[in-house]
């Protein structure tokens, strides 16, 4: 079976293949400070419920917009899996055009995410991925990835009300009743939710628009939401189309099935 991680800032996704089922899919915390033994050690607990082993794990393809925590699962892999993973990067086969100025500083994550959606919905399209992060990407019906923008994530927004303001307090990110509000948490939260809703709308109609210039026609633009946040946009606007919360694993799967026929070393034994 295919093992994939998803490492973004706050929490690594993981997701169980067996071909193209998956089989199964956790969540934990990204922690720079963990060991590779200790991220062995919670992945096993999580198969152990699940009536997994480390042996039926074939092969690991791993995506991290967290530099720092390659090494550590790449160690973790070829000690524990017997496997060299595969790290989505330079040198990945993706399908994509990327048409950017520095494609190393394009995040694996948006790469992922975009494979998934050229090969579920019709193009052109536009991809929300509600994280740490929200970011949006564009891509064409020629399966160019055009670019995109990023903006600090709801829960980011709301701690740093928390960290730089002396009398506004830590709150719940929840949709409040009303825009019009008596008391300062729920004052916080229509700011917040409201104010997220409102940025995505924007960038989403001048994505649009801007698609539309530079394609001279006038296609519908499909657009699909992901990521842990994103259900709040999706529930208070009608600029997403479509909530795809296994998108980011589902490219992984994609990717690693388009470069699996390369030769890639491997230890000799499998730890049990």
């Amino acid at each position: 079976m295919l093992l994939a991680l998803d490492v973004g800032n706050t929490n690594i996704v993981m997701g169980l293949y067996d071909g193209k089922e998956l089989k199964g899919s956790w969540r934990m915390e990204t922690n720079q400070k963990k060991s590779a033994d200790e991220y062995a050690v919670f992945i096993r607990q999580l198969f152990d419920t699940h009536g997994f082993t480390f042996k039926d794990v074939d092969d690991v393809i791993i995506s991290t917009v967290v530099p720092s925590m390659t090494y550590t699962l790449q160690h973790m892999c070829r000690y524990y899996f017997n496997c060299e993973p595969m790290i989505v990067g330079p040198g990945i086969k993706t399908g994509l055009i990327i048409k950017y100025d520095n494609p190393k500083m394009l995040g694996a994550d948006r790469i992922v995410n975009s494979v998934a959606a050229v090969a579920k919905y019709p193009a052109p399209l536009i991809i929300i991925d509600c994280g740490t992060a929200t970011t949006f990407c564009a891509v064409s019906d020629k399966n160019e990835y055009l670019g995109g923008a990023i903006a600090p994530g709801l829960k980011i927004s709301s701690e740093a009300l928390f960290e730089k303001t002396a009398k506004l307090p830590r709150v719940e990110i929840e949709t409040p009743r009303k825009a019009i509000c008596h008391n300062t948490t729920e004052g916080m939260q229509a700011g917040l939710v409201f104010g997220h809703i409102g940025m995505a709308e924007y960038i989403v109609k001048r994505m649009k628009d801007e698609i539309h210039a530079a394609y001279g026609n006038d296609k519908p633009v499909t657009v699909i939401g992901t990521g842990g946040m994103a259900y709040i946009i999706k529930d208070n606007s009608d600029c997403i189309d479509v909530l795809d919360k296994m998108l980011t694993l589902e490219g992984l799967l994609l990717i690693y099935e388009k470069n699996k026929s390369e030769e890639r070393a491997r230890p000799e034994e499998k730890a049990e």
